[in-house]
């Protein structure tokens, strides 16, 4: 049977508290049988309470044939940072440097038509995601890396076939979230 040694630092003169939860339940905690670091809420790289959001057109955007264009998203299900502008801008600009995870989707309202998604970055054309054929609908994400202060992103879409979005959560969304910190 495997035992768990406790040994002092060789330098220092902190105290390590294990400190149990106030619970009633029987756990286990397994541990990794090799060497290394626990990676915790103060580990560089570890994205805590990193800025999300989500998005969603509430009101329908007409878009021409074949122009890009800037989609308008007006409500929002959740802003972790209040770093999603739904009124003016239309864009997300978290004040945390790091890699987000960036994911949209727009829908046609009529006709079946080729979509195409253009994430813009600090507003140029930066990640193509593109729906050949006539689905109706396209959808995709990137990583993007943004600096935490300058940087922002935007969702950008082009129909073959101008018409009105399909409004609603469900239709045509715009959603972010930090999965990694810079450092």
């Amino acid at each position: 049977m495997s035992s768990i040694a406790m040994q002092g630092g060789a330098t220092g003169s902190g105290t390590v508290t294990l400190l149990a939860p106030s619970t009633s339940t029987n756990r286990t905690i397994n541990l990794p049988d090799s060497n290394g670091t626990i990676l915790t809420t103060a580990t560089a790289g570890v994205p805590v309470n990193g800025p999300a959001f989500s998005a969603y057109q509430s009101s329908a955007q007409t878009l021409s044939s074949n122009t890009s264009t800037k989609i308008l998203f007006q409500t929002e299900e959740f802003d972790t940072a209040s770093a999603f502008d739904s009124t003016t801008n239309y864009r997300f600009t978290p004040l945390v440097a790091g890699y987000y995870q960036v994911t949209g989707g727009i829908s046609v309202g009529a006709t079946q038509s080729p979509v195409t998604i253009v994430f813009y970055k600090n507003g140029s054309a930066f990640k193509y995601v593109n729906q050949m054929g006539t689905s109706g609908s396209g959808f995709g994400s990137a990583l993007i890396y943004l600096n935490g202060t300058t940087d922002y992103v935007e969702l950008y879409g082009n129909l073959a076939i101008g018409q009105v979005l399909g409004a609603g959560a469900s239709f045509t969304y715009f959603q972010a979230a930090m999965i990694r910190s810079a450092t």
